[in-house]
């Protein structure tokens, strides 16, 4: 699959592992390293989740990068609005894709945190503020993606770090391989870890909102779902929809 110039320009700032590095060359003087690192913001917004065409939550995103590390804030709540049943995440990346930390909270109470622990990942559970935190470690490596069940933003930076590494420059364009990527991922809520496949389904008319829209298609597997996702190639690859099927949910971007 072949995408024009402003694909090729998105790829380059958006889809390294870490989705990209924005910080300045090592050879600054003095004067410029005691400045505050620069902060860019990659994408943000908000994502509708609907059940059988009812909107039941809203998660709101936010992705920047400050000094060559990637931040992915996000929060969902009901659609009665209430903080009682809200939750929030924070993952943070360095700039060559590795888990620096995991953060996940709900107001109602419980938390729990994922980090490097030499070579593998350990994750601590606190159920609430008297309980004993648990602990648990993971034989993965620092790289492994997160996929939280309740954030849709965490697949779309699986959907850029998978379109990075079958995505090449050729030219003045890009061009995709068409083949299939397996990841291996952690879900933290379910202390549990799962491998999942992702493969280029092409471009597709798809009707966001009334208006019909090409964007392309990405297939996303696991041992026991399917999900198709939708991203916008001349946008710098963010996720606009996703479609889960057996479940009778959609999600789209507002």
């Amino acid at each position: 699959m072949k995408f024009e110039t402003p694909i090729r320009r998105a790829l380059a700032l958006l889809l390294a592992s870490s989705l990209t590095a924005f910080a300045g060359a090592s050879a600054a003087d003095n004067k410029d390293k005691q400045k505050p690192a620069a902060t860019q913001t990659i994408d943000s917004g908000s994502f509708g989740i609907f059940i059988k065409g009812q909107r039941v939550a809203t998660e709101t995103f936010h992705i920047e990068q400050q000094a060559g590390n990637s931040i992915i804030k996000s929060q969902l709540k009901d659609t009665s609005g209430s903080e009682s049943t809200s939750q929030k995440s924070n993952l943070e990346l360095s700039s060559n894709g590795e888990l620096l930390r995991y953060e996940w909270s709900q107001s109602s109470g419980g938390s729990l945190s994922v980090f490097p622990n030499n070579d593998f990942l350990k994750e601590v559970i606190s159920t609430s503020s008297s309980a004993k935190p648990a602990e648990q470690v993971f034989l993965l490596p620092a790289v492994t993606p997160i996929l939280d069940n309740n954030f849709f933003i965490h697949r779309e930076v699986l959907a850029w770090k998978y379109l990075n590494a079958v995505c090449q420059p050729a030219g003045g364009d890009t061009k995709c391989r068409q083949e299939s990527a397996d990841f291996g991922t952690l879900v933290p809520q379910d202390r549990t870890s799962m491998s999942v496949r992702i493969s280029l389904g092409g471009k597709e008319k798809v009707t966001i909102r009334g208006v019909e829209r090409d964007l392309l298609r990405l297939n996303l597997h696991g041992d026991q779902f399917d999900w198709a996702l939708w991203v916008d190639d001349h946008d710098h690859f963010k996720l606009i929809k996703v479609a889960i099927p057996a479940d009778n949910t959609e999600v789209v971007r507002d």
